[in-house]
């Protein structure tokens, strides 16, 4: 049997996830702004069509992230209100949608998430003027540059 406590459960971390969401929303916003002024300033092809493509699929997965947020809180709502009315039934269904949305809503998050280390992946291949945008890569890099170093004064 659900109760008041076990639907209530939910409010704080539907109200986290919810804060989180629109903080990565206002990230990506200053992100966009900072993009559109780097492309009037120069015009450059290549890494900043490639950021602006995956800011556009990033900012979808984050309207659709809000929204399953939103429909998780307020199924967890009527939860409550069902829990009121006494109606066991539609109470634990309410609940299991509000789980459900909940859920899809972290993984729509997660994929946000790899999209956003492939835009700083593409940011640090620019820097690195090699195309390769691969984070181990780089990594890598940087690892042997070191090691060379240390080897050559070792000598």
């Amino acid at each position: 049997m659900i109760t008041y406590n076990t639907a209530a459960l939910l409010f704080p971390a539907i109200s986290l996830i919810m804060l989180a969401y629109t903080n990565r929303f206002l990230a990506l916003a200053a992100l966009v702004r900072s993009l559109h002024a780097k492309y009037l300033e120069h015009n450059k092809e290549g890494v900043l069509h490639g950021q602006i493509g995956n800011l556009r699929y990033r900012l979808q997965l984050l309207r659709h992230m809000q929204g399953m947020g939103v429909l998780s809180f307020i199924t967890c709502i009527v939860c409550m209100y069902f829990i009121y009315l006494e109606n066991a039934l539609l109470a634990e269904i309410c609940f299991a949608l509000s789980l459900l949305f909940f859920a899809v809503s972290l993984l729509i998050s997660f994929v946000e998430i790899q999209l956003s280390n492939k835009a700083l992946e593409l940011e640090l291949s620019d820097m690195e003027n090699d195309g390769d945008p691969s984070l181990v890569k780089y990594i890598k890099k940087t690892f042997d540059q070191r090691k060379r170093s240390t080897d050559a004064r070792k000598k």
